[in-house]
């Protein structure tokens, strides 16, 4: 599946770079320039960095409360559901 439709990155290539020692989505960019362009990616470059442990992710971490992980990834976190949310109030 592709992570980056401006560079044609693929979650494999990605894959690749976390286990080449990349631990930060700018360490990704560097290796294959996704998230480099209209930035889109990012918070899926974020996610499959937490999944594959290379770096605690708070996008990570919010999808497994909110039940959209990849029910594949390997160890995921064990986290709490969220409870109910109170409304903003914008003055």
């Amino acid at each position: 599946m592709y992570v980056c439709m401006c560079h044609a990155v693929t979650e494999a290539q990605v894959k690749k770079e976390i286990d080449a020692g990349a631990n930060t989505p700018r360490q990704i960019a560097k290796g294959c320039k996704a998230g480099t362009d209209c930035g889109s990616c990012v918070r899926r470059i974020q996610a499959l960095l937490g999944e594959h442990g290379a770096r605690p992710c708070p996008t990570a971490r919010l999808a497994v409360r909110l039940g959209l992980a990849d029910p594949e990834a390997p160890d995921e976190p064990a986290v709490a559901p969220m409870g109910p949310m109170a409304p903003l109030r914008v003055a």
